[in-house]
């Protein structure tokens, strides 16, 4: 039997979601006479659960509130005692009914998929935190859970970055009980602080709609609260790598829920068993929407593509736009890269016949495998 051809995509955001782009590329791999194999990939983010649903976890719904308070219904991942939170699903740009609220936007509602994987039995818990809208540090999940927050007044400081100015004092105490037993484990991509240069707010806030003005409002009330929570457990764990992942999600996480720290995409990939699909591949196919350097910072392409060089695979990308040149490819193992821009000419034709335009792709795949993987 033909070795296969290992199809590992990531979504083509606002297009096609990981599942999608790779069986459209495993049509044409198999149309040619190969053999295709599909493990859709994600980064922690948009798309987790969607992966995981494929290697044994069931989505479990709950109602919670969305980013802004309204009310929306999202879901869990559960497999055994695990469950994985997929923010994005309950605090997530692409929930956030109309126009972004930066000031406003607030995690309550991951912090209402927690307690309702607690309420499933289940104490792993897995926080992917990408994809946020909320830059609150985390303090609408903490409040979910029981924290309670108020301001010098003793009043309970509302919802979302901005009200955090106002911040005085947190009561831990009062946190669900049921996570003293619990193991919680933070997926993240991003090693940013809290504050600062670097912080959720300076960095992360302008994709969330916040303008300069309003990243100085959610950069102080991010300090304020940093230094009210470094207060109620005796260290401050704002510059910790990935505090400021999520609009500092990661921050609550790792100082209120004794949170340890993964690789998003490394913790993903595990869970797929993308290593040990590896060993039968004969050609890994990787790729996303746009392929560029941001792709390199601990995207699950290149994940994938680290795995396939260690396990002595060829590499090739296929992605809607491939912006890196071909001796950065070779930097990461790629020998050969497939873009749907240039091959359609321009980008609305490129998302219009995206399915046709990958399975086009996949057809010439297996001439890369009888050529010993030199595209």
């Amino acid at each position: 039997m033909t070795a296969p051809v290992l199809i590992c995509l990531d979504k083509f955001r606002g297009c096609l979601t990981a599942a999608e782009a790779s069986s459209a590329v495993a049509v044409g791999v198999t149309a040619a006479g190969g053999c295709a194999v599909t493990i859709p990939v994600a980064d922690g983010g948009e798309g987790t659960l969607a992966a995981l649903a494929g290697v044994g976890y069931r989505l479990v719904h709950a109602d919670v509130s969305g980013p802004t308070g309204r009310p929306l219904r999202a879901a869990f991942a559960v497999r055994g005692a695990r469950a994985v939170i997929e923010m994005a699903r309950a605090s997530g740009l692409d929930v956030v009914p109309g126009r972004p609220a930066p000031l406003v936007a607030d995690s309550h509602g991951t912090g209402e998929l927690i307690r309702a994987a607690l309420d499933h039995g289940c104490l792993d818990i897995v926080l992917a935190v990408g994809g946020s809208a909320t830059t609150d540090g985390g303090a609408g999940l903490l409040r979910a859970l029981g924290a309670v927050i108020t301001d010098a007044r003793g009043v309970p400081v509302g919802p979302g970055g901005a009200a955090l100015t106002t911040a005085a004092h947190i009561d831990l105490s009062t946190l669900d009980f049921r996570l003293r037993l619990a193991r919680v484990t933070l997926v993240s991509d991003v090693d940013n602080p809290l504050t600062g240069p670097a912080g959720a707010a300076f960095v992360f806030g302008p994709q969330k709609g916040a303008s300069p003005r309003d990243v100085e409002v959610l950069e102080r009330g991010l300090r304020r609260f940093a230094s009210v929570v470094a207060a109620a457990i005796g260290r401050d764990l704002s510059s910790a790598p990935g505090a400021g992942a999520a609009g500092g999600t990661g921050f609550a996480a790792l100082a209120a829920l004794g949170a340890r720290r993964v690789a998003g995409a490394s913790f993903v990939l595990d869970e797929l068993g993308v290593a040990e699909a590896m060993r039968e591949a004969s050609l890994v196919v990787v790729g996303e929407g746009r392929f560029d350097e941001q792709s390199l910072r601990g995207k699950a392409p290149v994940g994938v593509a680290s795995l396939a060089r260690r396990h002595g695979v060829p590499v090739v990308v296929v992605a809607g736009d491939v912006r890196l040149s071909a001796e950065r490819l070779r930097e990461i193992g790629v020998v050969g890269a497939w873009s749907l821009l240039d091959r359609a000419g321009s980008l609305d034709a490129a998302i219009g016949r995206a399915p046709a335009l990958l399975a086009e792709i996949g057809r010439e795949l297996p001439g890369v495998v009888a050529r010993g993987g030199a595209a």
